[in-house]
């Protein structure tokens, strides 16, 4: 089924002014499981319902919203007489400014993306032109949207000809970065590790066109999947064996470690097996060196 655009109206840049639509980037569900609120004894779904103290339940359509202005005491507001408090401006998504890509820091990116689309023919060529020049000189449009009922700060991407909006959170909604900064820990630290660290991050690198997103999956939602199969078909759950996390006591040692491995998964080694020498090759070994000396 096709997409549905979850709003529509203007990229706004200086007197230029460009018609869209936004389209959730996030798939439905995103292949989730959700799972539902049982009672304990009998298994029934836990109901959540809407009720008013005078009438008891009520439907979603009698339902409005209001603003307390007195104790118990409400005003009205409805829906479109909010919609009619947005001027053109507040449809558009106002461009501030042209940006670098080093702008902004990711940490101020809050998760919400959303594709942007041409809203009819008539906004095509606009369209095409805008993501051409932001492409052709490196640059993300800074812009303020009146979004979900609220104003917002977002950054308009070009990727693959499609200009994606991300939401970002105002500064005052983050956490002072230097509350956490100065708790970073300051160690003087010996060159060879360092050295060994960076050949393990090069050997470990991938570019762009080798790395391989789509591959890593939500196996957590996999393995709920086959817990519920399991439990259809009345089999007895078995946990997997526990895989302990290594202790690192020797981080040379763990680096060089690291090290190797990840060059024979680079060069497509399979790692030599590990065996213990036998008893009659230790002595061997314990008589020769022995003689030796």
């Amino acid at each position: 089924m096709a997409s549905r655009s979850v709003w529509s109206g203007f990229i706004r840049f200086s007197l230029v002014a460009v018609p869209v639509k936004a389209f959730t980037a996030a798939a439905s569900g995103g292949g989730e499981i959700s799972l539902n609120q049982l009672h304990k004894e009998c298994h029934s779904r836990i109901q959540y319902k809407k009720t008013c103290p005078v009438h008891g339940e009520v439907k979603n359509e009698d339902i409005v919203s209001g603003y307390e202005f007195d104790k118990g005491q409400y005003v009205v507001i409805d829906p479109e007489e909010v919609d009619k408090l947005r001027t053109p401006a507040d449809k558009a998504i106002n461009v501030a400014a042209f940006v670098t890509p080093d702008t902004f820091d990711s940490r101020y990116i809050n998760g919400k993306h959303y594709y942007l689309l041409p809203d009819g023919p008539v906004g095509q060529r606009s369209y095409a032109l805008l993501v051409k020049a932001m492409v052709e000189t490196g640059r993300y449009a800074f812009a303020q949207v009146v979004f979900s009922g609220k104003e917002q700060v977002v950054l308009v991407r070009p990727m693959d000809g499609v200009l994606v909006m991300s939401m970002l959170a105002f500064e005052q909604e983050m956490k002072d970065f230097a509350e956490f900064g100065s708790q970073a820990p300051k160690v003087e630290l010996p060159p060879a590790e360092v050295a060994l660290a960076k050949s393990l991050i090069d050997t470990m690198s991938q570019d762009a066109a080798d790395f391989d997103y789509p591959r890593y999956r939500n196996t957590y939602t996999d393995k709920l999947t086959q817990l519920i199969e399991a439990k259809l078909a009345g089999k007895e759950v078995v946990a997997p064996p526990a895989t302990e996390v290594p202790q690192v006591v020797n981080l040379m040692e763990a680096l060089q470690k690291s090290l190797a491995e990840a060059k024979k998964t680079a060069t497509g080694a399979k790692p030599p097996k590990l065996t213990a020498p036998s008893a009659a090759a230790s002595k061997a070994a314990a008589a020769k060196k022995r003689k030796s000396s």
